[in-house]
């Protein structure tokens, strides 16, 4: 609707994951530095945990996207199937030949197979589990068999889980600690610092521009700042405030978004706090005893 008014080629602030958008601000690049280093020294589990919205799977796309080539990898975006639907899935990522009827020591031993190929020519075999926290606690015992496939030298498969914070609680569960001992190393992926949001802002739509000259400053400091204390820097929420107040200025037959179009968007957005100043978050009984002291104070001065 927009994209013209604003000269763009697309959306800016799509809630897709996109890795042409990734946007490395503090906690991203460290957890993909993390990733990255880790998985390259060769560690078999990793695990990064993050709010909703904080833009895991984003991490985990570019994450592929930079280990495309160097290795072989496979994506699960829903791991909540059972312990042989776990297995094929993974067999199915990483496109393993497989024939009817199929079973379980059939899958394990083709998946055994194919690692001890990759690592004959040198390369790792990366698994990618997004939305981690679905794994029921049956299947958790799917993800321990896997680690268990290694050499004397080096692990043949490494694991790398993808959560919301109940992913912790669950792996903390009696049942399932010796997958626990096995991660070593964690990262935690928390909302972009208040003070990243206008480079966000302006990150986005430079990427979504046609051409390099479009101007990317459309976001008024003010309404920078109101979008990133509205959103608490949770990268979803900033995306669909600043989609709504494109629309809205578009609306307006305006080119720059000012604070003003942030408070209609945070009003027309669910998820979104909005902030009453504090003279009308008070009570009417908090009123009058407000003004009661007041008015005890002025007396005293008389």
């Amino acid at each position: 609707m927009y994209l013209g008014h604003f000269s763009l080629r697309e959306a800016p602030f799509s809630i897709t994951p996109d890795t042409d958008f990734f946007f490395a601000h503090e906690g991203a690049q460290a957890s993909l530095n993390m990733l990255l280093v880790a998985l390259r020294s060769g560690e078999g589990f990793l695990k990064v945990v993050g709010e909703l919205g904080c833009g895991k799977t984003i991490l985990c796309r570019q994450l592929l996207k930079t280990l495309q080539g160097e290795c072989l990898t496979a994506y699960i975006p829903n791991p909540n199937m059972s312990p042989d639907g776990l297995l094929l899935a993974l067999a199915t990522e990483l496109k393993l030949p497989l024939s009817a009827p199929l079973q379980r020591h059939q899958i394990m031993a083709a998946l055994n197979q194919c690692l001890l190929e990759q690592a004959a020519q040198g390369r790792r075999v990366v698994v990618c589990i997004d939305e981690a926290q679905a794994i029921p606690v049956r299947t958790v015992e799917s993800l321990r068999l896997l680690s268990n496939l290694e050499t004397e030298k080096r692990k043949l498969l490494q694991l790398v889980l993808l959560g919301q914070p109940d992913l912790d609680d669950k792996l903390a569960r009696p049942e399932i600690r010796q997958l626990l001992q096995r991660i070593t190393f964690s990262e935690y992926l928390g909302p972009m610092q208040a003070q990243r949001v206008s480079g966000y802002l302006a990150h986005r739509l430079q990427h979504a521009a046609l051409s390099p000259s479009t101007d990317s400053d459309v976001f008024t400091p003010a309404a920078a700042r109101a979008i990133a204390k509205a959103s608490g820097g949770v990268p979803r929420l900033i995306n669909i405030l600043a989609h709504k107040c494109l629309m809205l200025a578009f609306g307006e037959d305006r080119h720059r978004v000012s604070a003003a179009h942030v408070r209609l968007a945070v009003r027309d957005t669910p998820g979104v706090q909005v902030r009453k100043p504090w003279w009308r978050v008070l009570s009417p009984l908090e009123w009058l005893r407000r003004d009661r002291s007041v008015g005890a104070i002025q007396g005293g001065r008389e």
